[in-house]
């Protein structure tokens, strides 16, 4: 009977464990919590195995923060465009600013989401981003990333992030911050005459933003978009294989009123298609790739760091 007992007892702590790896988060109360916060709360710091947050449909209205010590979480939406993480937060709103105006803040390396939206509500009042990522190794797939000045924070040095199949949409900006990012097979969307990428690429980091095979398209009020300004003096921004709208600027690119930044900045295009794209016509400082430079924009290559990360590993 002891034997049994025994057994029994280790079988019940294998399902506790089993259970603890995967968390339902339903607004109606049938999951195990009726908040994503709370299911965050509720892992345990440094787990040893992935823990998978399954987030069932609604509009989740939270400000999140999956914090440095909750890494490999991930989020699994229910479905894409009904699985909706919601808040207004903007720059001048109390004593808020661009950091902390954040719908979702993840810091926990490891980091992956897939079928879900993160908004930000705040309207066109300024800077009022919707995901800002500060982790390594983070992957969204399938998500949507609604704002409109500064929607995607991209921070900070030596992360690296990968998005794939995402929709990501904003006025001024829009996706902006240091980090190693690629987007692949992305939508972007430009709601305004502005700018989409405004990177602040360390000096001596190898990439920055990388687009590959992605869509450019825009509202009908967005008619002169540049692809990018430098946030910082060494900003990379490219764009490979991408199909670009006619709002794209034929320039492409804008200093920023920074002249001196023309020379220490990359930004560079490769078989760009569409209306939008203007080799000739594009800033003398600005580069058209060749075949042979292409080469080292593969994914892996791009995101595998000193660790050789696997983007479909762990």
């Amino acid at each position: 009977m002891k034997v049994l007992a025994t057994l029994l007892f280790f079988l019940s702590m294998l399902s506790v464990q089993a259970q603890q790896q995967r968390l339902v988060v339903a607004l109606d109360g049938s999951g195990d919590y009726t908040s994503i916060q709370a299911a965050v709360d509720a892992v345990r710091a440094f787990p040893l195995e992935r823990v998978e947050i399954f987030i069932r449909k609604g509009v989740y209205r939270e400000k999140i923060v999956v914090p440095s010590w909750k890494t490999s979480i991930s989020f699994i939406g229910e479905s894409k465009e009904n699985t909706i993480i919601r808040w207004g937060d903007y720059s001048g709103k109390g004593d808020i600013n661009t950091f902390t105006s954040y719908t979702v803040l993840v810091q926990g390396n490891g980091f992956r989401a897939k079928n879900i939206t993160f908004e930000n509500t705040a309207g066109p009042v300024g800077q009022a981003v919707a995901l800002h990522v500060e982790a390594d190794r983070c992957v969204f797939e399938n998500c949507n990333i609604i704002g409109n000045q500064d929607t995607l924070y991209a921070g900070v040095d030596n992360s690296r992030q990968y998005y794939k199949d995402c929709y990501i949409e904003g006025t001024t900006d829009f996706i902006f911050g240091p980090a190693t990012a690629v987007f692949e097979n992305c939508t972007i969307h430009c709601k305004k005459n502005s700018y989409i990428t405004a990177a602040s690429t360390p000096q001596g980091q190898d990439f920055g933003f990388v687009f590959l095979n992605c869509t450019v398209t825009a509202s009908d009020e967005a008619l002169k978009v540049y692809l990018g300004r430098p946030w910082r003096p060494f900003a990379k921004t490219v764009f490979i294989n991408t199909t670009l709208g006619n709002h794209i600027r034929p320039e492409g690119w804008h200093n920023w009123s920074k002249p001196e930044a023309e020379k220490t900045t990359f930004y560079a295009e490769y078989r760009s298609k569409g209306p939008g794209a203007s080799s000739k016509a594009r800033v003398t400082w600005s580069k058209q790739l060749t075949a042979k430079e292409v080469k080292r924009y593969k994914v892996k290559q791009i995101l595998s760091g000193d660790d050789g990360w696997q983007i479909n590993g762990e």
